[in-house]
C-alpha cells in the first residue's frame, strides 16, 4: 500500500474505476434501495470499516481537527453527505451512462472554481486535454450525434447529477483548506464520520416517508462494494492524488469514468457498446494523455 500511495496516476485511475462502479450499482439497485438510505448505509459501513485504522490518528490530532472544525465540516458536507446522495437521487430517473458522462464536467468546474476562487491559472495544454476529452463525452452522450443533446430533453435526474458534480468540484478545490499537518488517516476518518452523522436526519426523514431498503443478498453485496471501493479506498486515493499533483491535474482523470462506466454497464446492466462509444473513449484517453507531461509519477 505504501508504494501505491506514491503513484498518483494509478491512484486516480483506480478512483475513476471505483466511482464508475458506484454509478452502475446505484442505477442497478435504484428500485430496491432508496437514494438517501443507499448513501447512509454506504457511509456508515465505510466509517465502521476504517474506524479501527484511523482512531489513534483522530485522538492524537483532535486539537488540530477542532481548530479547523468549520472548514472540515464543510468538506465532509460536500464530499460525503451531499455528493453521493445527489448522485443516487439522480439515478432514480436517469441512466448510469448519462450519470458518468455528466460527472466528466467536473474537471472543467474544478478549473473554473480554482480560477475564480483562488486565481489558479490553467495551462493551454490542460485546456486542450479537457476540450478533447469533452468532445468524446459529448459524442457518447449524443449517441454519436452531438446535435441530439441540443434538440433532446434531458431528464431531471441529469440535473441532480450535475449538482453532484458541482459539489465534488467544490470539495476538490477546497481541499487546500485541510491543515497541512493533518494526517490522511485523521482527515479520512473525520470526514467519513462527520458526513455520515449529517446524513442521519435525512435518512430518518426518508424512512419516515415510507421508503425502506429491501435487504437481500444482491443489495447487501452492492452496499458492501460501495462502502469499500468507491468510499473508503477511493477517498483515500483521491485525497492523496490531489495532495501530490493538485486539483486541476487530478480532475483530468475523472474523464476516465465514462470509459469504465460504459464497460461496467455493458457487463452488469446488459448495455451493448456501439462504435461511437469506442471512438468517444479514445478521445477521452487522448485528452488524459495530453495532460500527463504536467503530472508527476
Amino acid at each position: 500500500m505504501t508504494g501505491l500511495l506514491q503513484r498518483p496516476r494509478l491512484l486516480l485511475i483506480l478512483c475513476a474505476l471505483f466511482w464508475a462502479g458506484n454509478f452502475v450499482l446505484g442505477r442497478a439497485l435504484h428500485d430496491a434501495v432508496p437514494p438517501v438510505a443507499f448513501a447512509f448505509w454506504r457511509w456508515l459501513a465505510a466509517s465502521l470499516l476504517v474506524l479501527p485504522f484511523v482512531w489513534r490518528a483522530l485522538r492524537r490530532q483532535w486539537p488540530l481537527l477542532r481548530s479547523s472544525l468549520g472548514r472540515l465540516l464543510l468538506l465532509a458536507l460536500l464530499g460525503v453527505t451531499l455528493f453521493n446522495t445527489l448522485v443516487y437521487v439522480g439515478l432514480q430517473t436517469t441512466t448510469a451512462t448519462n450519470s458518468v458522462l455528466i460527472q466528466s464536467t467536473m474537471p472543467v468546474q474544478i478549473l473554473v472554481l480554482n480560477r475564480v476562487m483562488f486565481g489558479v491559472p490553467a495551462t493551454l495544454q490542460e485546456w486542450a486535454g479537457i476540450g478533447l476529452s469533452l468532445c468524446g463525452v459529448l459524442l457518447v452522450a449524443g449517441n454519436g450525434d452531438v446535435m441530439t443533446l441540443v434538440q433532446g430533453e434531458w431528464p431531471v435526474g441529469n440535473l441532480w447529477v450535475l449538482c453532484a458534480a458541482f459539489t465534488w468540484a467544490l470539495y476538490s478545490v477546497l481541499l487546500r483548506w485541510r491543515p497541512q499537518d493533518l494526517a490522511p488517516a485523521a482527515f479520512l476518518g473525520f470526514t467519513l464520520l462527520a458526513g455520515t452523522l449529517m446524513l442521519l436526519p435525512l435518512y430518518l426523514l426518508e424512512r419516515a416517508g415510507g421508503a425502506v431498503v429491501q435487504w437481500d443478498l444482491p443489495n447487501l453485496l452492492g452496499v458492501a462494494y460501495v462502502a469499500v471501493f468507491p468510499s473508503a479506498l477511493a477517498y483515500l486515493f483521491w485525497n492523496r492524488g490531489v495532495a501530490m499533483i493538485g486539483a486541476n491535474a487530478a480532475g483530468h482523470f475523472i474523464h476516465l469514468m465514462p470509459v469504465f462506466g460504459i464497460l461496467l454497464a455493458a457487463m452488469l446492466l446488459g448495455e451493448v457498446p456501439q462504435p461511437y462509444h469506442l471512438f468517444g473513449a479514445a478521445l477521452v484517453a487522448s485528452g488524459i494523455f495530453l495532460t500527463w507531461r504536467h503530472i508527476g509519477r
